[in-house]
């Protein structure tokens, strides 16, 4: 006999590959987003854009990536708009992305949407 519950359990969408991606994609964007910051500071505190010049556009791409893997996440969990853009703009806050994923990391292991 089956209970209501295994069923449940049998149909839904694993998002154990999606959340990890995003959790991986979080962290790297919020030590990313710090780097940023200190290049910043070495451009336009010390005068030396080279590190800069160089670092933004890989920081860029990251950021593409994390979007990316976001919204995959987004989708698959079903979470509403706002709470995706809010999550979206959790990278590009210093140490937000890194309280964010805990949060969503929560969340989504819960089966609550966001």
């Amino acid at each position: 006999m089956t209970t209501s519950t295994e069923g449940a359990a049998q149909t839904a969408v694993p998002l154990s590959g999606p959340l990890v991606r995003f959790r991986t994609a979080a962290y790297v964007t919020g030590v990313g987003l710090l780097g940023l910051c200190f290049v910043m500071v070495l451009r336009y505190g010390f005068g030396n854009p080279t590190p800069s010049a160089v670092y933004s556009p890989i920081h860029g791409v990251l950021y593409m990536i994390y979007l990316v893997l976001t919204i995959d996440l987004a989708i698959k969990a079903r979470w509403s708009i706002k709470g995706t853009v809010l999550v979206l703009l959790a990278g590009c806050v210093p140490f937000v992305s890194f309280l964010v994923e805990r949060r969503v990391t929560h969340r989504v292991k819960a089966g609550q949407k966001l």
